[in-house]
Parts: C-alpha cells; sequence; structure tokens
C-alpha cells in the first residue's frame, strides 16, 4: 500500500469518526431538549373514543379523576387491638395534614370533621327537623341525654357542644360523613368482623392515572406509617387503582431492565458474530437512537403531553426500524462504495417504509388523540430512521473488505432453499385451514372484558375484594343514575328515589347505597328546614320550659339561640359552599354537573338483584348503569373505528406496493433496452407487476391468517393489543418479501439478502419472544403475536417472494470468489 493511500484511509477514518460523533452529539442535544419538555400522562381516556352514551361518559369520568380511580384502602394487622387502633390514629392524623390527600377516614369521628364555617348549617343539613321540631318536650328529652353523656366516657367529646349544640346535630352531620355502610368501630376506629385489621379509606388529589402522583401517596402513606408503628409489631397493606399502578409500575420497569439487558446483550453479540465488527453495532444503534427522539419530538411538539403507552409503543418500532441499516450493511460489498449501495437499496427500502406508515396515517383520521400519538411517534420514527440510513450512515461505514455473497454457509443454505418445491394450490389450502381454524375455534373472538387485561395479579385482587367487602365499599360495576338540568333538580329526584332504595334494603335486593342528597339536601330540603326552626323568642320559650327541671343554668345556651337564629337567615348550602371541606369530596363523587345538565349517582353495595333494582330505578325516573358493559362497547367502538382504519390502509398499503412493482418492472425494462413502446410489452409489464405484487403481499397476508388460527386454537380471545402487534407483523413481512424481490435473479444478491433478512429476523425474534416471556399481559399479546409473525413471514418469503438464480450466476460469483479464496468465510 503506498504512503498515498494510507494517509488517504486515515483521513478517510478520521472523517468518518468525526461525522460519528457530531451525530452522537445532536442525538444528545435533542435528548435533552426532549427531556427538558416531554411531559408524560397516563390518562386512558386518550386511547378511548368519543362516548356516546351516558354510560360511556360515566365511564370515561372515572377513567379520568372519578373518585373511584383515586381511592385506596388500608389495612393494618400484625398486632392486638389496643395498637392497631392506636396506629389507625396517628396514621390518620399524619396524612389529615397532607396535602396529597383529599380524605382520610377510620371512623374515629371528631369535631375537625365539620370546618367552623359549615356549622350554622347543622340545622339545615341534619334531618332532625324532619320528623322532631325543636320545642319544649324534645329539647327537655335532649338535656337528659346530655346530663347522661357527661357522666359517661363520652363526656370529652360531648361537653365542648353542650351550650351550642345540646341537640348534638354536629355529631350527627360528621357521623353521615361516614361511609353508608361503614365497618364495625373498635375503640373508636373501623375494624375488620373478625377483629383483626383496622381499616381506613385515604382519597388521593391526584387522579388514578397519574402514576407519579399515585407513587408520591403511596411513600406517604407508608413513611407516616413507620413512624406512627415505630419500633412495634405491624403490618400495613394497601390496595385499589393507585396501589395497583404503583405495583404494576415497578414491575414493568423490572421487566424493562431485565428484557432490556437481555435484548441489548443478545443483539450486540448477534451483530459482532454476523459482521464480525465493534463498528457495526455502534453504527446500528444511531439510526434506531434517530428514530425513537424524532418521534417523541414530534409527539411533544404536536400534542398536550405523551402518553406512556406511546412511550412504549416505541420500543416495539426496533422490530422495523433496526432492519434498515441491517440490510445497508449485508448488501456492502468490495468495488460499491457505501453510497451506492444505499443509492441502489433505496427505491426498496422507500416501499417498506411508506407501505408501514400508511396503516399509521390512517389512524390520524380515526378521532382518538392516543392512535394520533401514535401515528405522528411511527411515521416520524420510521421516516428518520430511513432517511438517516440512506443519507447518513453511508458516510460512518468503511469501504467492505468482503463481499457476504462468498459465504459457503449461506450458499449451501440458499442451495437446500432453491431445492424446495415452490407452492401454489397448497397455499390456498393453507388458508382455507388457517380461515376455517379461526372460525371454528371455540370461545369469543374478540376480548371485550377490560378488567381481563389487569396485570395485578389474582391474589392482589382477591385481597383487594376482601378490604373493600369489608370496608362496604359501594360496587364498582353498577351505579344508579339520575340525569336534570342542574345540582338542585337531581337532588330533588335523589330524595324522592330513597323510599323505594329503602325498601329494597329491606327486602334483601341490595345490602345499602349511598347518594350526594345524603351529605347536601336539596335546596328545596333545606328551606322547609329552615323554616321550621323557631324564631328567637319562641326557642327561648321552649328552652326556658325544657330547663326547669335541668341542671343545666339557662345562660350556657346562649350560643345556641344565636346559632339557630343564624341558621334562619342562612341560604341554602350548594356544592359550591363546599369547597375545601370534607363534604367537598363526599358530595364531589356522586353529583356531576357540566353546562346546562348535572347528574346524580348512586352507589350500591351489596347488590342481590340487579333485574329488581333496574325496575325499581325506572319507575322512579333513575336508570341502572352496567360499567362493565359501558367498558365493553368503549372497546367494540375502538376496535371499530381501527378495523375501518386497517381496511383502508390495507387498500391503499397494495396500491403502494402494485405501482412501486410497476416502476421496478419499467426500469429493468428499460435497462434491459425492451421496447417498452409497442402494445405487447405493455401487457407484459402489467401482467408482470400483477405477478411481483401478489409474491410480494401473499406471505404477509398468509402470516396473518396464520397468526389469527395460531392463536385462536391456543384459546387466546384477540385484543386491541393484538391488532397493533398484527401491523407491526405485517411490516416486517413486507420487508422481507420486498428484499426477497429486490434480488430478482442474480444470485449473488440473492444471498445478500439471505444474509441481512437472517439477521433482521433474528434480531426481532430475540427482542419480542423475550416480550412474550413477560407476566404484562399488554407486552406479552404483542411479543407473541410477532414472535409467531416473524417465524411465518420469513418461512413464507423466502418459499413465495424468490426468485430462481439466473442459470450460471452462481457459477460467475465461484469465479469471482477464487481469488479471495476464503476470504468470505460463514455468514
Amino acid at each position: 500500500m503506498t504512503a498515498g493511500a494510507s494517509s488517504d484511509r486515515r483521513s478517510g477514518s478520521v472523517r468518518r469518526f468525526g461525522l460519528a460523533l457530531a451525530w452522537l452529539a445532536l442525538l444528545l442535544l435533542a435528548g435533552w431538549w426532549i427531556g427538558a419538555h416531554l411531559q408524560l400522562t397516563g390518562d386512558l381516556r386518550k386511547f378511548m373514543p368519543a362516548p356516546e352514551t351516558p354510560e360511556q361518559t360515566l365511564l370515561i369520568d372515572e377513567l379520568g379523576e372519578g373518585p373511584g380511580s383515586r381511592l385506596l384502602l388500608v389495612a393494618l394487622s400484625g398486632a392486638d387491638p389496643t395498637t392497631l387502633a392506636t396506629q389507625s390514629k396517628a396514621l390518620r392524623s399524619a396524612l389529615a395534614g397532607d396535602d396529597r390527600f383529599a380524605l382520610v377516614a377510620n371512623g374515629d369521628t371528631g369535631l375537625d370533621a365539620i370546618p367552623e364555617r359549615l356549622r350554622p348549617y347543622r340545622y339545615l343539613l341534619s334531618p332532625t327537623l324532619d320528623t322532631q321540631p325543636l320545642d319544649a318536650a324534645y329539647l327537655a328529652a335532649q338535656l337528659d341525654e346530655r346530663v347522661q353523656d357527661l357522666g359517661s366516657p363520652a363526656g370529652v367529646l360531648v361537653e365542648p357542644l353542650v351550650g351550642s349544640d345540646p341537640t348534638l346535630e354536629t355529631l350527627k352531620v360528621a357521623e353521615a360523613l361516614q361511609p353508608a355502610n361503614a365497618p364495625q368501630r373498635v375503640q373508636g376506629v373501623w375494624f375488620d368482623r373478625a377483629g383483626k385489621r383496622a381499616l381506613l379509606v385515604v382519597q388521593t388529589r391526584a387522579p388514578g392515572f397519574d402514576p407519579t402522583g399515585q407513587q408520591r401517596a403511596v411513600d406517604a402513606i407508608q413513611a407516616a406509617y413507620a413512624q406512627a408503628r415505630g419500633n412495634g409489631a405491624g403490618e400495613l397493606l394497601l390496595s385499589g387503582p393507585g396501589a395497583f399502578s404503583v405495583e404494576i409500575g415497578s414491575r414493568t420497569e423490572a421487566e424493562a431492565q431485565w428484557i432490556g439487558t437481555l435484548d441489548t446483550v443478545g443483539l450486540v453479540l448477534l451483530l459482532l458474530v454476523a459482521y464480525r465488527s465493534w463498528k457495526i453495532p455502534v453504527l446500528g444503534v444511531l439510526p434506531l437512537a434517530s428514530a425513537g427522539l424524532a418521534g417523541l419530538g414530534a409527539v411533544a411538539l404536536l400534542f398536550d403531553g405523551v402518553h406512556g403507552i406511546t412511550v412504549a409503543f416505541g420500543f416495539t418500532l426496533i422490530g422495523v426500524v433496526q432492519d434498515y441499516p441491517i440490510h445497508l450493511f449485508s448488501h456492502q460489498r468490495p468495488g460499491v462504495t457505501p453510497r451506492q449501495n444505499a443509492r441502489a437499496l433505496w427505491p426498496t427500502l422507500a416501499t417498506g417504509v411508506v407501505s408501514t406508515c400508511i396503516a399509521y396515517v390512517t389512524f390520524l383520521f380515526s378521532g382518538v388523540d392516543g392512535l394520533q400519538q401514535l401515528a405522528v411517534f411511527t411515521i416520524t420514527g420510521l421516516a428518520v430512521a430511513a432517511l438517516s440510513t440512506r443519507l447518513l450512515l453511508p458516510r460512518l461505514i468503511d469501504p467492505a473488505p468482503r463481499d457476504f455473497a462468498h459465504s459457503r454457509l449461506l450458499a449451501r443454505m440458499w442451495s437446500w432453499t432453491q431445492r424446495l418445491p415452490r407452492p401454489r394450490w397448497s397455499l390456498l389450502v393453507f388458508a382455507l385451514a388457517a380461515l376455517v381454524a379461526t372460525a371454528l375455534a371455540p370461545g369469543a373472538f374478540w376480548q371485550n372484558d377490560l378488567s381481563k387485561l389487569t396485570p395485578v395479579p389474582a391474589d392482589a385482587l382477591a385481597r383487594d375484594a376482601d378490604l373493600r367487602a369489608e370496608l362496604g365499599a359501594p360496587d364498582v360495576r353498577y351505579v344508579l343514575t339520575l340525569q336534570g338540568r342542574d345540582d338542585e333538580a337531581v337532588l330533588q329526584a335523589s330524595e324522592r328515589l330513597r323510599p323505594a332504595l329503602d325498601q329494597l334494603v329491606r327486602d334483601g335486593a341490595l345490602a345499602g347505597y349511598d347518594m350526594a342528597a345524603r351529605y347536601l339536601p336539596s335546596a328545596a330540603v333545606q328551606a322547609a328546614r329552615r323554616n321550621r326552626l323557631p324564631d328567637a323568642p319562641t326557642l327561648r320559650a321552649a328552652l326556658d320550659t325544657a330547663l326547669a327541671d335541668s341542671p343545666f343554668r339557662a345562660d350556657v345556651f346562649g350560643e345556641f339561640v344565636d346559632d339557630v337564629a343564624k341558621a334562619k337567615t342562612l341560604p341554602p348550602l350548594s356544592r359550591a359552599d363546599l369547597a375545601g371541606t370534607p363534604l367537598e369530596t363526599a358530595v364531589g363523587g356522586l353529583l356531576l354537573g357540566g353546562d346546562g345538565h348535572a347528574t346524580a349517582l348512586v352507589s350500591l353495595t351489596g347488590l342481590q338483584d340487579p333485574a329488581t333494582v333496574a325496575r325499581v330505578a325506572r319507575l322512579n325516573g333513575a336508570a341502572l348503569l352496567d360499567m362493565k358493559a359501558a367498558s365493553e362497547s368503549l372497546v367494540v367502538a375502538y376496535r371499530g373505528r381501527v378495523l375501518a382504519a386497517l381496511a383502508v390502509a390495507a387498500v391503499l398499503l397494495a396500491l403502494t406496493v402494485w405501482i412501486a412493482m410497476r416502476m421496478a418492472v419499467v426500469a429493468h425494462r428499460r435497462a434491459a433496452q425492451a421496447d417498452v413502446s409497442s402494445t405487447s410489452p405493455r401487457v407484459g409489464i402489467a401482467r408482470e407487476t400483477a405477478r411481483r405484487t401478489v409474491r410480494v403481499l401473499l406471505p404477509m397476508a398468509l402470516t396473518t391468517l396464520l397468526i389469527l388460527a395460531v392463536l385462536r386454537l391456543c384459546g387466546v380471545e384477540l385484543t386491541l393489543f393484538h391488532l397493533v402487534a398484527l401491523i407491526l407483523a405485517a411490516g416486517l413481512g413486507l420487508d422481507y418479501a420486498l428484499f426477497f424481490d429486490h434480488a430478482g435473479d442474480d444470485y449473488a444478491d440473492q444471498l445478500r439478502t439471505l444474509h441481512a433478512l437472517i439477521v433482521c429476523s433474528l434480531m426481532t425474534l430475540l427482542v419480542f419472544s423475550l416480550l412474550a416471556l413477560s407476566s404484562i399481559p399488554v407486552l406479552r399479546a404483542i411479543g407473541s403475536t410477532v414472535a409467531l409473525g416473524v417465524l411465518g413471514n420469513f418461512v413464507l418469503a423466502l418459499l413465495i417472494s424468490r426468485q430462481p438464480a439466473a442459470a450460471g450466476s452462481d457459477q460467475k460469483l465461484a469465479a469471482e470468489a477464487a481469488p479471495a479464496g476464503a476470504r468470505g468465510g460463514a455468514a
């Protein structure tokens, strides 16, 4: 080698190294900017279609910021009841002052349950005046009871109230704040029926879909409990949507670590074995990183918050994007510069990119924000990966020292493949068998039950159900609704419904119920109670009569008379007046307001006869909503949109492939100097275009049928995640078929393509096989589906899309390889 050539080589290496560093620096800068501006969200509503029914609207609200999604159930165990009661009170005291919690309840009713500004309203909120006037007889009976109370252990609680509230309306209102079907109280706090676990209910301010907020809430509870327990005995159990999201997040992070580690190690080893160069794994990462960062950046710029599912889906893009640099590496050879190689591959690579993007372009018109995010992320990522492979990566690749077409192992594999019979009518039999298996497999075809997709362990769900039963938590499936023009209308409707519900409880159709009117009576009821209050002179006269035979002095009750007089002038309490109070939490979850419309919810406990409850509800202007049915209808609507988008995408994809094949056929004819101006060749072009189009699309279509048949025969009910995985698998299959077709009858290019697709398929198989081992249902569905698709697509593309090698091309390649001896080595 001359000195000039050596200098040029060193100069080229330095230039390539500098370009690689510049690319890496840009990626780091982009990563920093995206990290600073990226706002992640876990709001599942972004992946739901617009609700079309009251049930769906209610479900969407509950998935968002509904009280049920923010409820945490707490159980303390592992110590004697006295210790547990002490820990419960200490835990409640610590959490009650924490801004992260809207409600902390453990059955320990105290005066602090009702804020000072609401205490004058106690006569309007308490049901006492519905049946009992504040006359002398009633006051005398109440004063006698207060004398007994003061001599009992409850005297400490009652004594501060006697002068201002001798009828204890404040305690009655505080008692009403407790759940309608609260558990038993032992030593002043809630315990389970066995008396071995102290129970609490905590409602977070962070929505259930906010994993960060829920994690902070869980951490705060655990820290407060550790302090309350001290060095004593005890155990804390947390349950509820927020606790589940934290547990799922931890499990997902742990699985992502081991899957990611194995993926990384496996991919690096595979690339080192396949290319025998440490540079290939490094250079191959650059387009992948560029694709991921570009996709995230595009979504961050165009949307208000990036959904966690969108980010998670980005990791699955590696199954498609990783193929682009692999094709460039495997087709590189002596005598062809990397730029020339990229230019020759570009038509086929671009066809695959455009075809894969088509499926996601249709998502842009789905009307679902989450699908639109997926579309933007995927289209941007694929485009950037392809363009960087075409324009940037060739500038970093060293001139190839060898040609993979000289591999003896590849030659033997291809020779064996060539001897396989090309399937024809057997493909029709295969397709019909797959269709029959898919159609006749037992069980439902689609899985519409969202609860079946939860990664929460069965034992955790069982513990949650047990705690809900002990706490008297409402049924999560059924709820009664009352519709009206405003809060007042639905509150009055709720009050009219109460007698019918009380009768249902007596009949055993349900164990109990809860409604907003229990905490916030309608303005009409409040006004009626206010009008029943005596004026100041009448009340003083009744009080004097009641005090005649009482040990209490008359001057003790001046504040009581003033409070009643003030209550007679108060306007009815509204929902807006409850802001910042415990009543806001109790009412807010059961009274939903909007522009010109309001909905009152009635939560049910121990529902035994849904049909009877539904009939009684209808007779009283209410409706029994089945939240499970609502969620399933949402899933069906969502799936319908996805399938409609995919149907359009299938037509566009076929048209795109047909155009690409026609361009390739025309280019080939021109290169061979064929006469394409006459009529006859045009017919030949049309026939050849159709033949190649079918040859490219058929493996993908058959593999899709194969996947559906295998999943159904294994008893798998398909979900939306399987659909997403089928799109990924179809994109891979199209890529394999396009490159086998691109190789044509050139024996050398056939071997290079075989090398590239073996590496691509093994890498993708490794990634998605590990995902298939995940305990997370979403990841398992995607992993198993795509892994099966990789195998099916590779085999069928090899059998269907390949062409016979041109006569003598293998001898020509052998002659070219002879001077190189065994330099090509094994693949």
